[in-house]
């Protein structure tokens, strides 16, 4: 009895494969990087709360991002960071935590997504419709928008994650570095065809939809600068844009990738390596890539800087 209890609670997380002698050199790294995915992030977010010159719809609908690779990065890295330092024998996680890290997991994912959608719509009313911005942008509009971000992204995880914990479970080992959906899925010895077919559909939908409405809106952009004679508006049309959109093809780029792995069993080590990496990558460069192309807020973090120095 007790160790059927301890077999349905329990679960045995392969974790990260790092050779041994590569311990503390990983360990190190990867820990340095969510340090400073943290500090850069939090700054980004408290640096636009501080400037009022920063109270703006665009710095605001951007806020979402880096509040998302916040708990995108401080859900897995952490994890991540404890399995380096333990033997693959012994990295247990219950059920519950296992449960919570894919939900939260998947929403890093998907809200990636509705946040850069959301960030779109803000940029296509500000360069095609700039004389209505201020009306069609107001605060109501703007909280409307980071709710339905936030909001479809938990409706379609929440059912994702419902069917598969309605499941009956008949094995206790995780084959992936953290817990995610399919992970979970395969831990039981019932019929999967609705968590696939749901699966497919909720993947279908989010980068049909994200993928048709960005590319919408920059072909509709594209037009209205290739027809205007304003130089001006074609070059903050050209910043901005090119900001989000590196930060766009940077997240279907990965996203696209761990999909098309996850199909090739052979190349499982290379797909978990990018499902690692995911988190990562995407939460370091997004606040370097606004940081240093949105000219608002260099211009912000400089003045910071040079104060400290100053003050100094």
């Amino acid at each position: 009895m007790e160790n059927r209890t301890y077999n349905d609670h329990i679960l045995l997380l392969e974790g990260l494969k790092v050779p041994q002698q590569s311990t503390y050199p990983a360990f190190t790294l990867l820990l340095i990087t969510y340090i400073f995915i943290m500090v850069a992030n939090i700054g980004l977010i408290a640096l636009i709360s501080m400037e009022r010159s920063l109270h703006q719809p665009m710095y605001i609908l951007f806020c979402n991002l880096p509040l998302n690779d916040i708990v995108g990065a401080t859900v897995m890295i952490p994890r991540l960071l404890w399995d380096i330092l333990t033997t693959a024998p012994e990295r247990y996680i219950t059920y519950t935590e296992c449960v919570i890290q894919a939900f939260c997991a998947h929403l890093f994912g998907t809200t990636s997504h509705t946040i850069l959608m959301i960030m779109a719509f803000d940029r296509y009313v500000a360069i095609c419709n700039p004389l209505r911005y201020a009306t069609i942008m107001t605060n109501k509009m703007v909280i409307r928008l980071s709710m339905s971000a936030w909001g479809v992204a938990i409706v379609l995880v929440g059912i994702l994650l419902g069917l598969t914990i309605r499941l009956s479970r008949c094995r206790s080992n995780i084959f992936n570095p953290y817990c995610d959906n399919a992970s979970l899925f395969k831990l039981s010895c019932e019929s999967v065809l609705i968590n696939n077919i749901y699966g497919l559909i909720f993947t279908v939908v989010l980068f049909v939809s994200s993928i048709g409405s960005i590319s919408l809106t920059y072909l509709k952009i594209a037009n209205v600068c290739l027809s205007s004679k304003n130089s001006s508006l074609n070059s903050k049309a050209l910043t901005t844009c090119s900001t989000h959109l590196i930060v766009y093809i940077i997240v279907i780029g990965f996203g696209v990738t761990i999909i098309i792995l996850h199909r090739f069993p052979k190349y499982a080590e290379l797909g978990q390596m990018c499902s690692v990496l995911f988190p990562v990558i995407p939460t370091c460069l997004n606040p370097i890539i606004y940081g240093l192309q949105t000219k608002e807020i260099k211009q912000r973090i400089f003045r910071v800087f040079h104060r400290a120095k100053v003050a100094a």
